[in-house]
């Protein structure tokens, strides 16, 4: 048991899962520092005065390690509804299912048409290049290069522009993996002309979702026998690397021989006095979006099946909207989906898209009208609304160079940087990725351990 004194800052996933295998280890010496009054961070969720329950963003439960799946059930018990996913892109005035580039078959003729040249243009010009030419960098020139004109103008350029307010053109293309569906021209062709869908693409086909609470019932739960070792409400106010202490905003000050931060990165080196320039330097190309919840409860029962949908429209002011009270009856006053309905909307802002706050919530209900996911005639009994400043880490083209000046810096003082945004990987920001990259951090402070998940 060589790790000593550890100081964990933030209680969302990846702190609770760094906590729960410290005590499985038997490791008690810990503490949580926490910035708000409850656990969850990113994954947290709030309940609003007439009764509607909110995540903060959209999120679904489904995994690729066991070391979350055994959190959840030990946990919640069996205390969730299993789901699987109805998800469309509205294009135009036609709901085309998820993904849009697996089903041009339900767009209008001339649209699909365009689309599918444009497919196959693309992908017959990859298929000349010889193993010594560069596959595009920058994610601009990567989906045109997989998808050709006609899918990039309807869906996937106007789309992420809203996603990550942050140009395409100065994004990596190193993220994708699982996260883009990438589909062959000879299934789009097959696919179109036998006219049939193709839905089940991607790891959250199958997913599932606490019965009751939201996404946050998870980490309240988990965190319960925890309480003892967190100190809520204590913002991070200075991180001393010289003599290893951290300071909150009520003054106290907490030595640490270890700290695991699962907050913003960025965040961690300004708060380190005498961090070295090239580490400011690299911290400082680091970027991020912002997102704001737009929640809105009705008093008109469930009406859609699906689960989520996407809008690449520039007129629509959210990217995504959630059928919330199909996820969890709960999710509704009274579970009564019955009488109620609830819709989660997000929208991405940046310096590059500023957020448009006057009225917003009236502009979000007037497109869930437009669109016909809400009654002209329902009743709007709820808008609620939370701005979360660090939405997600974006994979810009210098992020990879930074984090190879950071994360060796950090490690060599023995500061392991994991989670969302602590790691800054949006191919790591799941919640099953976040708890995991947290078990794995404490595996190897106690038994010196390789790390499975993360990695520069």
């Amino acid at each position: 048991m060589g790790a000593g004194a550890v100081v964990i800052v933030g209680a969302g996933p990846c702190g609770i899962g760094c906590a729960r295998e410290l005590v499985a280890l038997g490791h008690e010496n810990f503490t949580i520092v926490e910035a708000r009054s409850t656990p969850g961070g990113l994954a947290s969720s709030v309940v609003d005065p007439q009764g509607f329950t909110w995540d903060m963003g959209g999120h679904v439960v489904f995994s690729h390690y066991g070391e979350f799946d055994h959190l959840l059930d030990d946990v919640m018990h069996g205390d969730v509804e299993r789901h699987e996913r109805s998800s469309f892109v509205r294009i135009g005035d036609r709901w085309v299912p998820y993904p849009l580039q697996n089903n041009l078959h339900r767009l209008p003729d001339a649209v699909a048409s365009e689309a599918l040249v444009g497919l196959i243009d693309a992908q017959r010009s990859l298929a000349t290049m010889t193993a010594s030419d560069d596959l595009p960098v920058d994610f601009a020139t990567w989906m045109e290069s997989m998808f050709g004109e006609g899918i990039c103008r309807h869906f996937m350029r106007p789309y992420n522009e809203k996603v990550w307010a942050h140009p395409a053109a100065e994004m990596s293309s190193g993220w994708i993996a699982e996260r883009v569906s990438v589909v062959d021209w000879r299934h789009a062709v097959d696919s179109l002309v036998r006219r049939r869908d193709d839905l089940s693409w991607g790891p959250n086909n199958l997913f599932a979702f606490p019965s009751q609470g939201g996404t946050g019932e998870i980490y309240r739960r988990a965190a319960e026998p925890l309480a003892h070792h967190i100190v809520y409400d204590a913002p991070i106010t200075g991180v001393d690397l010289e003599i290893r202490t951290v300071t909150t905003a009520t003054g106290a000050v907490m030595s640490f021989d270890h700290l695991v931060w699962t907050g913003a990165l960025d965040r961690l080196i300004e708060l380190i006095a005498d961090a070295p320039d090239a580490v400011r330097t690299a911290a400082a190309k680091l970027v991020h979006n912002s997102v704001t919840m737009v929640g809105v409860g009705y008093a008109t029962p469930i009406s859609d099946p699906g689960s989520w949908f996407y809008f690449p429209d520039p007129n629509v002011p959210f990217y995504r909207a959630t059928n919330f009270a199909k996820y969890a009856a709960a999710n509704v006053p009274g579970a009564r989906t019955d009488l109620y309905s609830s819709w989660m909307t997000e929208i991405a802002s940046s310096s590059w898209r500023p957020l448009e706050a006057e009225g917003l919530g009236d502009r979000v209900d007037a497109a869930l009208r437009a669109c016909g996911l809400v009654d002209d005639d329902a009743e709007r009994v709820s808008t609620h609304v939370e701005h979360i400043p660090y939405g997600y880490p974006v994979p810009s083209v210098g992020r990879d160079a930074a984090l190879r000046v950071i994360q060796p810096w950090l490690m060599a003082h023995d500061v392991l940087a994991r989670g969302r945004f602590g790691a800054w990987k949006y191919e790591l920001g799941n919640m099953d990725h976040a708890v995991k990259m947290g078990v794995d951090v404490a595996r190897s402070l106690v038994s010196d351990s390789s790390e499975e998940a993360w990695s520069l």
